[in-house]
């Protein structure tokens, strides 16, 4: 479990990836590049950006200011991206990946991830993913959105196990069967949209725990996350709230309200289900 903002937690595969990070979904490209840099400033190491996102560039252009302004090197951060679902042959999912480090000026990736699974024709892409793993223009490989069943058809081919599996994740969501899968062949959980797109901070459940702590509704969520060492991307373009979403690290849920949050699983998405999303 981590214990602060900058705490990183060790993938299958020797790298270390920061428990909580800052995301750029829905942020305008021009925008981006503010957002990214006051990140970097509040001390957020991770930053999760991707293909269809369209802000790659300003991503890029963030996160140079924010090595220059910090006095930081590459090394220091975690830049993911992800290759969308018109890029899914073997060919196309390399000319994304080069696409996406030209956009971000950046000479290899962290991390890159298939973006959805799609009709489970994710094979092509994902032997790519491997060859630019071994060529060390990306040191980690994984997915994004992938249900067991997907995981388990991956298995059938991959020679490198992902890395994580980035899903639609929060009280409402527990996703409780892909947890238990992925923690059996050792792949990492990372949230995204952990806070249900703000759709759950009136709970009053959640309400009264926060009152409990001292704390908002959001960092219970954030915490109660970490307590079950999920990584978290929480998108933010306001700094104040960014920083809000980083202290979490002074307070400890009890099992109590551990198990009260654990209790609100509806298995209720806010995006699409992956089984079923056409695009």
């Amino acid at each position: 479990m981590i214990t602060s903002l900058n705490d990183r937690i060790k993938l299958n595969n020797g790298t270390a990836i920061p428990g909580l990070g800052l995301g750029v979904f829905q942020i305008p490209n021009e925008k981006t590049a503010d957002v990214v840099a006051n990140g970097i400033k509040q001390g957020y190491r991770l930053i999760d950006t991707a293909q269809v996102y369209g802000n790659e560039e300003g991503t890029g252009e963030g996160i140079r200011r924010g090595l220059k302004e910090n006095n930081l090197q590459r090394e220091d951060l975690f830049i993911t991206s992800k290759v969308w679902n018109n890029h899914l042959t073997y060919d196309e999912t390399i000319a994304a990946a080069n696409d996406s480090l030209q956009k971000l000026g950046l000479d290899y990736l962290d991390l890159y991830l298939i973006h959805w699974p799609g009709d489970d024709s994710f094979k092509d892409s994902y032997l790519a993913l491997e060859q630019l793993y071994k060529e060390g223009k990306i040191k980690a490989i994984g997915v994004s959105n992938f249900r067991t069943h997907h995981l388990e058809e991956l298995a059938k081919f991959a020679t490198v196990t992902p890395v994580l599996n980035q899903v639609e994740s929060h009280p409402k969501l527990i996703q409780s069967e892909l947890r238990d899968y992925a923690a059996k062949h050792d792949i990492k959980i990372q949230a995204w949209s952990p806070l249900m797109q703000g759709k759950i901070l009136k709970d009053a459940t959640l309400q009264a725990i926060a009152d409990k702590y001292g704390k908002s509704v959001a960092q219970v969520i954030l915490r109660w996350d970490i307590q079950r060492d999920v990584l978290l991307v929480v998108k933010s373009v306001h700094p104040a709230r960014m920083q809000s979403n980083a202290d979490v690290f002074d307070f400890t849920l009890d099992q109590a309200d551990m198990d009260k949050i654990n209790a609100m699983n509806e298995n209720l998405r806010v995006g699409p289900n992956p089984d079923e999303f056409d695009f």
